[in-house]
């Protein structure tokens, strides 16, 4: 998500909801409906202790929303930013980047586990825990973009074009919620291989973030051919396809 547009690029989006005569951002409404939604099936799916889970959830929570805007504070503006270092903390006016904050809290969550492990699950199988937890709330979170006209794409005259424009915030969640089919339907079959349902999710879900960010027309930051964001799913999707061949479950060892 980049910075929030002072009004909506794409005719009938809604970057504003009002209650009780004041204006609140519809992305992070959504996005704090995402959040709990996500928490939600976690604790459905975990079958360790709640407290840990929940402990765990909070640190990923924070290290996402971190690792997120300082992944575009850096990289994608930081000219605005040094300018006002203050202007870091403005939180509700965006400016996210979701690869940093999912490598911030993926760090943050295997840390959180060398510290504080559990003995109900190894760090390979709460991998597989997680990974349909973060595709649906990549899945979901990602039509607040479109509530909030930001993440949008380049100019077509496609059938299914939003002024103009092509909807990738919408192209980039119908392609997660295919990810999630095949997640749920790899789920028990994968069991005995620890591991390698979550690069299953990683690799399926950065050939998406690939493909989708030729269509992004939004202010990417310096891009060396592509996006930055383009670099770190090839990396990603190429780790992930490795492992899957390989069926190693490297850096995931209990």
């Amino acid at each position: 998500m980049r910075k929030l547009p002072d009004t909506a690029i794409f005719e009938g989006m809604y970057p504003l909801v009002y209650f009780f005569g004041h204006a609140f951002p519809s992305y992070f409404l959504w996005t704090s409906l995402t959040a709990c939604l996500c928490l939600w099936i976690l604790v459905k799916r975990a079958t360790v202790d709640r407290r840990w889970i929940l402990d765990l959830y909070l640190v990923l929570m924070v290290a996402s929303l971190v690792g997120a805007r300082l992944f575009h504070v850096v990289y994608e503006e930081p000219t605005y930013y040094f300018e006002d270092w203050t202007r870091i903390f403005e939180l509700w006016k965006g400016g996210y980047v979701f690869f940093g904050g999912f490598l911030g809290a993926w760090a943050c969550g295997v840390l959180y586990w060398k510290i504080r492990p559990s003995s109900e699950v190894s760090l390979a199988a709460l991998h597989d825990v997680f990974a349909p937890v973060v595709s649906f709330g990549y899945m979901f979170g990602r039509l607040g973009c479109l509530l909030a006209g930001c993440c949008y794409g380049r100019f077509c005259e496609m059938p299914w074009s939003m002024s103009g424009r092509h909807p990738t915030a919408l192209y980039s969640s119908l392609w997660e919620l295919g990810v999630l089919m095949v997640l749920l339907g790899a789920d028990d079959k994968l069991k005995k291989k620890p591991g390698q349902l979550f690069w299953l999710w990683l690799g399926l879900h950065s050939l998406g973030r690939f493909i989708i960010e030729f269509y992004r027309d939004d202010f990417r930051g310096p891009t060396l051919g592509i996006s930055i964001s383009g670099w770190i799913s090839v990396v990603l999707c190429l780790i992930s396809v490795f492992l899957l061949v390989t069926h190693k479950k490297v850096n995931l060892r209990d």
